[in-house]
């Protein structure tokens, strides 16, 4: 399997376990089953609500002294209702509590969203909102270089950046990002973006690899196109002998990101693990290629209100 490596030579596993959407009731037994399957790379959020029965399983399974803390790397996320600078460490210490962890391998900023303390989960009105000019990204970002300094976690960086956010962001330190997870898959092949953080050293995580067919119903279009159905990446898959889910996920890791996807199911995890074990050709990246259509599952439009200012989310 391929690895990203960092500039101080930590290297994290291509492919990993994504957390969001697995139920609490399945969530500690999903990690467990890819923590003993080889997997190497876990990654959650505070707003997956699933924090601490992912942290049970990495107590349950670090106890039992075949998996090391040290060989596993865990992300994390910052809600966007914890952006205020005296906001950051307290709500990372959370997750480190929920995680049952004493630090992150990788902490990032989930959206470029500011909401007021008070708010749970999602805003019901504008004025549950801050404008990124009364709690800059500059901010938040300064509280998770202090959390770095303090050892809480390794590595800082974000999720759901355009360039245009990434280079507002570079503008105000000299700690670039080290991370910057982002919708990936054929539909949404997002090249430019790719060339950008490569070129500032930025790592990149694909997530919804697999198209998100389970996210919830609100956040769906209608008839939106299916990754697992298209009929290029079924015919890929049957000329290796694969599943389409693998296919698509051996894509994301032969591009040189890492990838998340997400199940609960035993059979699934282990499959989406051996994904690393095929090999795409010239003409199957050439075929995935041409499939782009600049397609988001995750279209942001839900942080769009009437009075705020958070439209067109990715600026694209």
């Amino acid at each position: 399997m391929k690895q990203l490596t960092f500039k101080n030579g930590d290297k994290l596993d291509a492919i990993g376990l994504g957390t969001w959407k697995s139920e609490k009731g399945e969530v500690t037994k999903a990690v467990k089953i890819a923590l003993n399957n080889g997997y190497k790379h876990i990654d959650c959020a505070a707003v997956y609500g699933n924090e601490a029965e992912v942290g049970q399983a990495f107590s349950e399974v670090f106890s039992e002294g075949k998996v090391k803390r040290e060989d596993v790397w865990v992300t994390s996320k910052l809600w966007n209702n914890a952006h205020k600078k005296e906001d950051v460490i307290p709500a990372l210490k959370q997750t480190l509590k929920d995680l049952q962890l004493d630090y992150l391998d990788l902490y990032l900023m989930h959206w470029p969203v500011a909401f007021k303390p008070e708010v749970e989960g999602f805003p019901e009105s504008a004025d549950d909102y801050f404008s990124l000019d009364e709690v800059p990204l500059s901010e938040t970002w300064g509280a998770m270089l202090e959390a770095k300094k303090k050892g809480l976690v390794k590595h800082i960086g974000v999720s759901n950046f355009s360039i245009p956010k990434l280079k507002e962001l570079m503008a105000d330190t000299d700690h670039a990002p080290e991370m910057n997870q982002v919708e990936l898959h054929p539909y949404l092949q997002q090249d430019e973006l790719l060339e950008f953080c490569s070129k500032n050293e930025i790592h990149v995580t694909g997530y919804s690899p697999l198209g998100s067919g389970d996210r919830p119903d609100g956040m769906k279009a209608d008839d939106e196109p299916s990754l697992l159905e298209n009929p290029t990446i079924n015919k890929i898959a049957k000329k290796h002998g694969a599943s389409p889910g693998q296919i698509l996920i051996k894509w994301s890791e032969q591009r040189g990101t890492a990838v998340i996807p997400k199940s609960t199911n035993e059979n699934r995890i282990k499959e989406n693990l051996q994904s690393a074990g095929y090999q795409l050709d010239e003409e199957d990246l050439k075929e995935i290629a041409d499939l782009d259509r600049h397609f988001r599952y995750v279209t942001g439009k839900f942080f769009e209100m009437d009075g705020n200012s958070y439209k067109n989310i990715y600026d694209d």
